[in-house]
């Protein structure tokens, strides 16, 4: 499961599409409006910057804002930012690669093979979801719904 911090995380950064070209957010703003902890959510956003998803200025009109475009930013690279590696054991990661002490065949160890399978299955879905396919998603999902009233009426 992810955190609480990587779900606020990836609130925060759909606002951030959202709102994308149309200049820094306050972090206040973006607080008040998603319902994240400023405190907590000053931690994330600098973690973001710091890995180059964010940028940020500074004074009268700063705030926050994507370094990149919606499209060039993916789920898998968020998650990997807050939460580490997506591998769900550490024999199977290749950004975090360890050998488990239990194993003495790591190449035939039955659940090794399954949790490789988990993790290709997971990098593929998150590193090709980006901002805006899941704001594209999201739309779509709303169109459904406003669908489904108008036909319920």
């Amino acid at each position: 499961m992810i955190s609480k911090k990587t779900k606020y995380a990836l609130k925060a950064l759909l606002f951030l599409a959202r709102e994308y070209n149309k200049g820094p957010i306050l972090i206040a703003d973006l607080a008040r409006d998603e319902r994240i902890p400023k405190k907590f959510l000053e931690l994330i956003l600098l973690a973001l910057k710091n890995a180059g998803v964010l940028q940020s200025k500074k004074g009268k009109g700063g705030g926050y804002s994507l370094a990149r475009p919606p499209r060039e930013i993916s789920m898998g690279r968020v998650i990997r930012v807050l939460e580490g590696p997506l591998a769900p054991v550490p024999c199977v990661s290749e950004t975090a690669y360890a050998r488990c002490e239990e194993c003495d065949d790591e190449w035939s160890c039955g659940i090794r093979l399954v949790m490789k399978d988990v993790r290709d299955a997971m990098a593929q879905i998150l590193d090709n979801a980006t901002l805006a396919d899941v704001l594209e998603r999201i739309e779509q999902e709303k169109q459904k719904s406003d669908g489904a009233l108008f036909y319920a009426i």
